[in-house]
Formats: structure tokens, C-alpha cells, sequence
């Protein structure tokens, strides 16, 4: 494995501040942490910034726990291998990962179109 990324070796800098705080503090920080991430969670599934709001739920949770630091560290491992093959990726795959998108956007908004699913309420 290669060296830690430079988020978590700055959160464990902050690890030891945020351990000297009020018990009070660490509980609300922990609970805003959890639904961060339950927020980013929902969001692999409806609209929003998931590839956002899992990392920072996670980073304020590895402030607390130990399986969350683990975890954010495992994601961004993935997301640092995801990169290197997006930038390695040939130009085939390229226009082939932009067809496969346009044809599933194209496929939901025939759904729409077909089985006449109300896009805005009526008033």
C-alpha cells in the first residue's frame, strides 16, 4: 500500500484536539457526522452530491471511530485507483461510457414520455 493520503494523516492531527473536547460537543458532532453520511448514502439512489457527502460524513466520523477513518481511507484508495483508470481509459471506452449514458438518459426519458410520469405537479 502506498503512503496515506494527505486528508487522513491531517485528521489524525486533529484527532487528538478533537478528543479533548466537551462530551457534549463529541455527541453532537457524531450524530451530525451519521446523518451526513445517511444523507450521502440516500444520494447513491435520488438526486444530490453522494461522491461528496460520504467522504466528509465519513471524516467526521473518523474524528469518533476508528471503522469510519478505515473506511474513509478505503474510499479514497478506490477513488485515487478510479482516477488512474479514467485517465488510462482508451478512446474506445471513453466513447462507449458516453454512449451507455446517453442511452440510459435517453431510455428515462422515454419512460417518462411512454408511461406518463408527471415531471411537475399539477396545479
Amino acid at each position: 500500500m502506498s503512503e496515506r493520503p494527505r486528508i487522513i494523516e491531517r485528521l489524525l492531527q486533529r484527532q487528538e484536539h478533537h478528543r479533548t473536547r466537551h462530551p457534549v460537543f463529541r455527541i453532537a458532532w457524531g450524530a451530525a457526522g451519521f446523518l451526513v453520511l445517511i444523507a450521502g448514502v440516500i444520494m447513491l439512489v435520488t438526486p444530490g452530491p453522494a461522491f461528496v457527502l460520504i467522504p466528509l460524513g465519513l471524516a467526521m466520523l473518523a474524528l469518533e471511530f476508528e471503522w469510519a477513518e478505515r473506511l474513509l481511507e478505503k474510499a479514497l484508495e478506490e477513488a485515487e485507483k478510479a482516477k488512474r483508470r479514467a485517465e488510462n481509459a482508451t478512446r474506445t471506452q471513453r466513447v462507449l461510457g458516453i454512449a451507455g449514458t446517453l442511452a440510459v438518459v435517453a431510455a428515462c426519458v422515454a419512460a417518462v414520455m411512454l408511461v406518463n410520469v408527471p415531471v411537475l405537479p399539477d396545479s
